[in-house]
């Protein structure tokens, strides 16, 4: 089978589309991009250098450091994924943190942000044979993709699953404010005026609430085998 396509997966957070995103890389060989977890490392560079908290966004400073600001994907063995690379610093683990979770919508929200991502994702599908997922792969970056899907679950179910996660690795977290930290980067992803997150006419609609990831996964690559076969 040496058909390659390119799979899109978009959706609300914390609705499972890295962990199927990486489950169908490994299955069909194909490169994982984590489009998020380049806006998280945006977000990470804009607090790092204070263009960014609750209450502040010096947008201005942001957009004029962009040029500053190096992403890289490098493949871990130990993990079997790719870990994010932000000027050639692994900041992979303090992405992932409910601070910058609550600063991410902000910054994804600016333009220019978006455009140079945008740009790199583009180049990242050029030769197909890729699984990206994001807020706007299949609306913008890859409009044409072979197979788009839309996951999206209860904000409680998602936020249930957020915390769990966050409490796994160590971070002390209260559940009201990751409750409300999900309910509210869902409101400024839906709303903001550049490529809000939004279903494509196209795209298939996975709401798993109340879904395991097995039976995912299986329904999925379904959906994968009949777009390879046609």
């Amino acid at each position: 089978m040496n058909k390659k396509i390119i799979i899109a997966i978009d959706g609300f957070s914390s609705t499972g589309k890295s962990t199927i995103a990486k489950l169908l890389a490994k299955k069909y060989n194909y490169i994982y991009v984590d489009t998020g977890a380049m806006y998280r490392a945006v977000t990470l560079f804009a607090m790092n250098n204070n263009f960014v908290s609750k209450n502040h966004l010096d947008e201005k400073s942001l957009i004029l450091n962009l040029k500053h600001i190096s992403l890289t994907f490098q493949f871990n063995k130990d993990l079997g994924f790719a870990e994010m690379f932000l000027n050639a610093t692994n900041v992979e683990k303090e992405i992932r943190t409910l601070e910058v979770s609550q600063l991410v919508s902000k910054v994804s929200a600016i333009s220019e942000v978006r455009k140079k991502l945008v740009a790199e994702q583009q180049l990242m599908g050029k030769n197909s044979g890729i699984v990206m997922d994001g807020r706007d792969i299949g609306t913008v970056v890859f409009p044409n993709a072979e197979l788009k899907l839309f996951m999206t679950a209860s904000a409680d179910k998602r936020a249930t699953r957020r915390y769990k996660e966050l409490i796994d690795r160590g971070d002390k977290v209260d559940f009201k404010d990751i409750l409300f930290n999900v309910e509210e980067r869902d409101r400024i992803d839906s709303t903001r005026k550049d490529s809000p997150l939004m279903k494509a006419e196209d795209a298939i609609e996975f709401d798993n609430s109340d879904m395991g990831i097995t039976e995912q996964f299986e329904r999925i690559c379904a959906l994968v085998d009949r777009k390879l076969s046609e």
